[in-house]
């Protein structure tokens, strides 16, 4: 896995900072779990103390996951999705993610005015999903797909 450079990183902080949504929006979605951890100073986060899993379809590494001072929930990971790994079922969140396409292509199914929605996205394209939206996201590429997540408010853990 290459080190994230510094227009990823601060791609990924702008995205953060897209959680100052309308007070009703944050309502729904910054309840915060009691045992969730206050995120604190400013740091680096280095890619080799991330914990890494393997999933079903490529690989999971946690970044951080807690609550800001302002009182929102996060939780930001980084993923990779094999080619040619079978298509995940579509399924929902009670969290919003973002999420940021670094590598290779994804097609992004949601659901949209009560009817299933198809869209691709590749490099530097974001995906929007507000909580409760049905989703899947799924490598339609040649390559490894490569994808930042962040998960504000709700259940983001």
């Amino acid at each position: 896995m290459k080190s994230v450079d510094r227009r990823n990183f601060c791609s990924l902080a702008a995205l953060a900072g897209l959680a100052t949504a309308p007070e009703s929006l944050l309502a729904q979605a910054t309840t915060p779990p009691a045992a969730q951890v206050r995120l604190g100073e400013a740091r680096v986060i280095s890619l080799e103390k991330m914990a890494q899993r393997k999933t079903a379809t490529g690989e999971s590494w946690n970044i951080d996951h807690g609550t800001l001072a302002t009182g929102e929930t996060v939780n930001l990971h980084q993923s990779m999705q094999v080619s040619g790994a079978p298509a995940p079922q579509l399924h929902v969140i009670q969290h919003t993610e973002f999420i940021l396409v670094r590598e290779g292509e994804v097609e992004f199914q949601h659901e949209a005015g009560g009817q299933v929605v198809t869209e691709r996205a590749g490099p530097g394209d974001v995906l929007y999903i507000p909580i409760g939206t049905k989703h899947a996201v799924r490598n339609v590429g040649t390559v490894p797909a490569r994808y930042f997540v962040v998960g504000i408010g709700g259940d983001a853990k």
